[in-house]
């Protein structure tokens, strides 16, 4: 089964590499940069949705 990678539509550049990019794959999330792919974080929905949170919230807004 092929990964299905989706970024953002607020993807910095053109060329779409100034993003990161999730999937789902065997019930874990993935997670990597487009312009390093073989890279890749694995993480559960619980953990996600936590930073989401924290992001959503402003509190990683100091390191944008």
């Amino acid at each position: 089964m092929e990964i299905q990678w989706r970024k953002s539509s607020k993807s910095s550049n053109a060329e779409g590499s100034d993003c990161l990019e999730l999937a789902e794959h065997k019930g874990e999330i993935l997670l990597r940069e487009s312009d390093h792919p073989d890279v890749v974080v694995r993480t559960t929905r619980a953990k996600l949705r936590a930073f989401l949170g924290g992001a959503k919230g402003g509190e990683f807004d100091d390191l944008a």
